[in-house]
């Protein structure tokens, strides 16, 4: 079992922007959004950033600017630069439910167009978004937030969005896929790939979706990974993957043909146990770490020697998402 919080010392706990770089977890709850910072398992200090509910959470980095942080909530798509100082924008003022950073494919199958984020809204409507900071905002240092240009395009519709990673949606009518689309007036298309009841998606390497009857991967059609009440599941791209089916969390170690290959199976998953009794309810991934977060409020992380973890003080998890600070 992974050494419990309390085992780790007060300095360990500060030193979290140490060799392996600091990474902030933001993690959306109905009371607002929690930063936790850590460097690697080592986890340091933690506080509630925004006291707005929070129902989805994303993280855009960008080649030559602070990332972008994008919360959904009822009041639209709010946006701030991730910084110290974490101060939400409003930029849309549709209620949304889940948002993802874009990584939608072309026709041929390569992957574009991730440099905005994609928000599915309470009616269904599926719209990627594209945020700029007017050219001084990024070193404004006036207290002020900064200006944004926002330009937001609708895609499509789905019946009741419930989660978007990558190119793909999770709705009640099952997974949708995001492509360029040169024929379509937005520049971009969205069609139905299959499944019923799609609670989450992974769009990083080997598309994943979690479902009320299984968890999938998608190979010669939609493959079973395994049956049951799947309800989260996260990917990192480099074969690393975390789902949670009936309450039990599953693990996928990386392998070079994870993208290709058809070893997404069970026998490709593990079982394993965070160091609380409690079931994770949000998954996600940073430079080299699995996070998992409980719907008690519990963060666990692993660098690859177990879970350590680290009590937040909140309830009602609905989300989290990683941005690599140092």
């Amino acid at each position: 079992m992974a050494p419990a919080e309390d085992d780790i010392s007060i300095e360990e706990k500060r030193v979290y922007a140490g060799n392996a770089g600091r990474t902030d977890a933001y993690v959306a709850t109905e009371t607002g959004l929690v930063r936790v910072a850590f460097s690697a398992d080592k986890i340091g200090a933690f506080d509630m950033v925004t006291r707005e509910p929070a129902r989805d959470v994303a993280v855009l980095p960008r080649e030559s600017a602070p990332a972008l942080l994008g919360i959904a909530s009822s009041d639209g798509l709010r946006v701030s630069l991730v910084d110290d100082a974490i101060d939400p924008v409003t930029v849309t003022d549709e209620p949304v439910v889940a948002i993802g950073v874009g990584g939608e494919t072309t026709d041929d199958g390569a992957r574009a167009g991730g440099d905005a984020f994609c928000v599915a809204t309470e009616e269904g409507g599926i719209d990627r978004v594209t945020v700029e900071t007017t050219a001084d905002a990024d070193s404004e240092d006036d207290g002020s937030p900064p200006a944004f240009t926002v330009t937001s395009t609708r895609i499509g519709e789905v019946a009741e969005p419930r989660a978007v990673d990558g190119p793909l949606v999770a709705a009640a009518d099952g997974v949708h896929r995001i492509t360029a689309d040169s024929a379509a007036d937005s520049g971009w298309s969205l069609a139905s790939v299959g499944l019923d009841d799609a609670r989450d998606v992974a769009g990083a390497g080997m598309p994943l979706a979690a479902t009320g009857t299984g968890l999938y991967w998608l190979g010669n059609g939609w493959m079973t990974t395994q049956g049951g009440d799947a309800t989260v599941v996260a990917a990192d791209g480099d074969g690393h993957a975390t789902a949670v089916v009936d309450g039990d969390l599953l693990v996928r170690d990386g392998r070079d043909d994870s993208d290709t290959g058809d070893d997404w199976d069970r026998d490709a998953w593990r079982e394993t146990e965070l160091p609380v009794d409690e079931e994770a309810v949000a998954l996600g991934y940073g430079p080299g770490v699995a996070v998992a977060v409980t719907a008690a409020g519990t963060l666990c992380v692993d660098a690859g020697d177990g879970w350590r973890h680290q009590v937040i003080g909140v309830r009602d998890v609905t989300a989290v998402a990683l941005a690599e600070r140092e």
